[in-house]
């Protein structure tokens, strides 16, 4: 039998070396999404579910044209019935349309950050018994406040873009992107809902409701008629049209989806909330500082200008090297940032502590472990001190200890 053997490292590393140093933006994107075309349609992992959308509105809307719209085309005098073929095969073109814009564009990313933001020092140095004061421990807070139309909002640190988020920004576990305003991730449409798709969600939905009270309304029109034209009751009339009532009742289950969307989000335009917010905050309960009235609220959503996307997919970068690892004082410290374990949807990331093993007499010579830092702020060290040429110190042991002190020195 014929066994194909993985590659060697040597082998592995050279096939790396051959790859193109200068790529476009979207073939080293980082977070979840899928591109089209060169870059040119964003869409998030689950794009197949705009495929299944596609396939629901269409099939039934195709139903319809055959089974009742083509049997009323001579039944309404000067071309009527060819105008309700011809509005529901437009306007199903335009529903259509809206789920495209909304399922295919940035809907405001925000580009990560290649290093985490300087960070803070504290007040004071670490001391040792030898009487050496070393580097400050260097840290991030966790929350900064901002201000807001004179209100004070918590922005949070994300710690997979290492970025502080704007206000109303917050990370989609499912795309893995900041988004600006962000509102949900819709898996009907296989996007995020932000700042710059917001507008075409709502219009989706909300024509995607009429289009079912149109299809609904004319399934019973042509029922009506059949009742009339053969002088039956009007249940008799619908047994002639099986397809007038799986339409109806397909519509009318389909309404009070698509249609509560549409009432949940006026609601949401008319007080500048966003779904995450609302389930979130309830700013039913507190002031809401970015309420501008229901009509400036309503004129932020429909009647200013989307702003340009902060992400140019097509852009020539340089590919990004392989992390390596630095090797001090006979131990390894990785480059990378080590990954904390978060909620990244609610920004809920508790305080990561490090401890530090250091001998003060009172356990026969043994390590005791004291935490370093304060509550609401991470350490950060092997990250920081890459960037900033800080480097480690070998290993102090003292007393015949077998623990270790590595700390960062001047």
């Amino acid at each position: 039998m014929h066994v194909v053997h993985p590659p060697e490292l040597s082998d592995a590393a050279g096939d790396d070396d051959e790859l193109p140093e200068v790529l476009r933006t979207y073939q080293t994107w980082k977070g979840s999404n899928v591109f089209f075309l060169g870059g040119r349609f964003i869409f998030g992992p689950d794009v197949g579910s705009v495929v299944l959308s596609v396939f629901l509105i269409v099939v039934p809307v195709a139903v319809f044209c055959a089974f009742v719209a083509r049997k009323l085309i001579d039944d309404f005098s000067h071309h009527l019935g060819v105008l309700i073929l011809v509005v529901v095969i437009v306007w199903t073109f335009y529903v259509i349309i809206l789920l495209l814009m909304t399922s295919g564009r940035d809907p405001g990313i925000i580009p990560r950050n290649s290093h985490p933001p300087q960070p803070e020092t504290t007040d004071r140095g670490i001391e040792v018994e030898s009487g050496l004061t070393l580097t400050p421990q260097l840290r991030l807070p966790r929350v900064k406040e901002v201000m807001v139309n004179g209100m004070t909002v918590k922005v949070k640190y994300c710690d997979t873009c290492m970025l502080y988020r704007p206000p109303r920004c917050s990370h989609c576990s499912i795309c893995d992107n900041c988004v600006e305003r962000f509102d949900h991730h819709c898996p009907w449409v296989g996007q995020c809902i932000g700042r710059r798709n917001y507008r075409f969600f709502f219009m989706f939905v909300s024509s995607a409701t009429l289009l079912c009270i149109y299809v609904f309304s004319f399934c019973w029109v042509y029922a009506i008629r059949i009742m009339h034209s053969e002088n039956t009751s009007i249940w008799r009339a619908l047994i002639k049209t099986p397809a007038s009532i799986v339409l109806i009742i397909y519509t009318f289950l389909s309404v009070w989806f698509v249609g509560g969307l549409t009432i949940f989000h006026l609601y949401l335009i008319s007080t500048n909330q966003t779904t995450y917010e609302n389930f979130r905050y309830r700013y039913d309960r507190i002031e809401n500082p970015y309420n501008r009235g229901i009509f400036g609220n309503f004129k932020e959503v429909f009647w200013t200008s989307i702003p340009p996307s902060k992400n140019n997919f097509r852009a020539l970068v340089h590919r990004e090297p392989k992390p390596l690892t630095r090797i001090t004082g006979g131990s390894s410290v990785n480059s990378n940032i080590e990954k904390i374990p978060s909620d990244v949807e609610i920004g809920s990331v508790k305080p990561i502590w490090k401890n530090i093993a250091r001998d003060d007499g009172s356990n026969d010579g043994g390590p005791q472990r004291s935490s370093l830092g304060r509550s609401g702020s991470w350490d950060l060290q092997s990250e920081v001190a890459s960037i900033t040429g800080i480097g480690f110190s070998d290993r102090v042991n003292r007393g015949g200890s077998s623990g270790s002190l590595e700390v960062p020195i001047k």
